[in-house]
């Protein structure tokens, strides 16, 4: 486990200057409002005031083992999102893949010579992409909800330097997230981010973005980093806002549980990009 002084906190400037960096340590919680940030180890407000901050602002605490249905369904969810995104969003990132579909569609109607059939093609192809979206994307979530999400005990809470947190508001658990350190180059990976759709809009990844960064600060990881598949621009102007820069990346990245036959690589491409936001030098 890497540990560091406050210090550390104090000088390193990943958290956005409306909000005060957080010293504590992996165990701290901590509560959330557009204007301050507060850890449990800081003196409690009066019971009135903490029944007020508990209903209308969101309250960031470690995984626990009550919280286990709610963590998966909100990972299943955001994961699912992914299917239509892909398929349609998708393409319009793909410049090969919209000049493949363009050389197949007038192709059908030089062979064909027909207009209705060629009409057809475009929906033909985009059901088809739809199809292997969801194929794909749901054997990743098989591959995850058999792996690290079906126990996250043992692949976030136990391990040094890694952690998993959710966060709350008005008593349910609208967001997860989690760290997962790497001792050969001395980084912790932001993974599994996602927010309840009920409750996007209000700065809650954002706020869970910080808490990771305040993790990798306090356990003197060198960076911070991330991989993506996200195809909503949203996604990337956070990862940016956060302090992250993009530094590289693959057009054509091959998910986990995927067979990359030639159709599935014909209607199902996803572009992966890889971020990282530097915390000190080496």
């Amino acid at each position: 486990m890497h540990c560091s002084s406050p210090k550390m906190v104090c000088e390193t400037k990943i958290v956005a200057d409306e909000h005060d960096a957080i010293q504590g340590t992996k165990k701290d919680s901590i509560i959330v409002s557009s204007s301050q940030m507060w850890t449990s180890s800081t003196p409690a407000p009066n019971p009135l005031e903490e029944n007020y901050v508990r209903k209308d602002k969101v309250f960031i605490r470690e995984f626990e083992r009550t919280d286990h249905v709610e963590v998966r369904r909100i990972f299943y969810e955001g994961i699912m999102e992914r299917i239509p995104n892909t398929a349609f969003r998708g393409i319009l990132q793909q410049t090969q893949t919209q000049f493949l579909y363009a050389l197949l569609t007038l192709t059908c109607f030089v062979v064909t010579k027909s207009f209705a059939l060629t009409c057809c093609v475009p929906f033909i192809l985009m059901g088809a992409r739809y199809y292997y979206s969801s194929k794909v994307i749901h054997n990743y979530l098989d591959c995850a909800l058999h792996t690290d999400m079906a126990d996250i005990e043992e692949y976030y809470m136990k391990p040094a330097g890694s952690c998993f947190w959710v966060a709350v508001l008005e008593g349910q658990v609208v967001g997860i997230v989690a760290a997962q350190g790497r001792e050969d180059d001395n980084t912790v990976e932001l993974r599994r981010m996602s927010v309840d759709s009920r409750f996007r809009g209000k700065g809650i990844a954002k706020v869970l973005g910080r808490r990771v960064l305040e993790f990798a600060v306090l356990n003197n990881y060198a960076a911070v980093v991330l991989g993506t598949t996200a195809v909503k621009m949203a996604a990337h102007k956070l990862y940016e806002s956060l302090g992250f820069r993009r530094t590289g990346g693959s057009e054509d990245y091959t998910l986990p549980g995927m067979s990359r036959s030639p159709l599935e690589r014909l209607f199902f491409q996803i572009r992966y990009q890889r971020y990282r936001l530097q915390l000190r030098e080496e």
